[in-house]
């Protein structure tokens, strides 16, 4: 099937249908072209099995959660994120956290099933968005395991299944603007199966790159949680380096992040990529966002609860695009801040 958006590396540069991204463009002297704003919306293919929790991610205004619905807003705002320059999303075959950083997950948001195989609710939105993001020329940086919902599989054999039934999905249907994401913050000890730890997370990213398809394979790499560094054979392994900013409270640690990462022995010329930040002083010249692209270094945003309460406490549900239900409107401040920067930046 023919496809709309071919994402390619070359170098430490994103390429988008033979040209770098943000083609020409420069903000504030640092050269802008071949980098990939981006932003964390993992909840975009969220939906709650377990009929136990499931209720208490309904929306204020029906009472019920609606998983199509949510999939379907976010889709509606799309093309406003393309116009203020986004292109790239962070997504997750297991989500992430519905409702702030949860020690418990009692919820079942897994887009496989115990075994292995893809859930045919969760591959129809999945195939949506996918798309969409092609129509648009935007990337799906697609993850496929969460720590806490890692253990929703038998083992480590149905693991290894799921890597295979989604990269093959992804192959299979053609997709061009995709990168794999193995799991969200490999070194979080709180993975349970072991080939998904960091000192053997490599050994899925060897085997979602040696599936191909007419000769096409997928990018693919793992992230770190925040300040975390990739070791040496998941580099060594991988077509980019995925970093996490979070709880980074100096921005110059950034660049520090970016500098060890281009020192580990086995890296060699690939995009470095912080695709989750918590991090939003956006009003002010030195930030988490300006450091990365000053080092040449793709920023992504994270949005966690903008108001207080938990999941289903709001009359008027403004969290972050973390939380469950998800307003995927541009409607807080932080948002604004966050769009308004990456529209100054792209140039859009």
């Amino acid at each position: 099937m023919a496809r709309g958006t071919t994402l390619e590396i070359h170098g430490e540069d994103f390429f988008i249908n033979r040209r770098p991204t943000y083609d020409g463009r420069t903000w504030r002297g640092h050269r802008i072209e071949g980098l990939l704003l981006n932003s964390r919306m993992v909840q975009a293919t969220f939906d709650d099995i377990n009929p136990d929790t499931r209720e208490r991610f309904a929306y204020p205004d029906t009472g019920a959660w609606d998983a199509d619905r949510n999939a379907r807003e976010f889709l509606e705002m799309l093309t406003d994120y393309r116009a203020h320059g986004l292109l790239g999303v962070t997504l997750n075959a297991q989500g992430g956290s519905p409702d702030g950083y949860s020690r418990n997950q009692p919820w079942i948001n897994s887009g496989f099933t115990a075994n292995g195989a893809l859930r045919p609710e969760f591959t129809a939105r999945l195939r949506r968005i996918l798309d969409r993001l092609d129509d648009l020329g935007m990337v799906a940086i697609l993850g496929l395991f969460y720590f806490g919902q890692d253990e929703k599989l038998y083992d480590e054999a149905a693991v290894k299944r799921a890597v295979d039934n989604a990269v093959g999905l992804i192959l299979d249907d053609g997709y061009t603007n995709v990168i794999i994401e193995i799991n969200n913050e490999c070194d979080v000890p709180r993975y349970e199966h072991e080939i998904l730890q960091p000192h053997r997370v490599h050994e899925l990213i060897e085997q979602a790159r040696a599936q191909t398809r007419d000769g096409r394979r997928l990018l693919v790499g793992t992230s770190y949680r925040g300040r975390g560094i990739p070791g040496e054979k998941v580099l060594a392994a991988s077509d980019v380096a995925l970093l996490h900013g979070n709880g980074v409270t100096d921005p110059e640690y950034i660049a520090e992040m970016v500098r060890m990462t281009r020192a580990v022995p086995s890296f060699r010329a690939m995009p470095i990529v912080f695709n989750e930040d918590d991090h939003f002083d956006f009003d002010q010249p030195r930030n988490n966002m300006a450091v990365a692209i000053e080092n040449h270094a793709s920023w992504g945003y994270f949005d966690p609860a903008s108001g207080a309460g938990g999941a289903g406490s709001r009359s008027d549900y403004i969290a972050g695009f973390q939380n469950v239900p998800v307003n995927w409107r541009i409607n807080t401040e932080r948002k604004r801040r966050f769009f308004d920067l990456t529209r100054e930046i792209a140039g859009a």
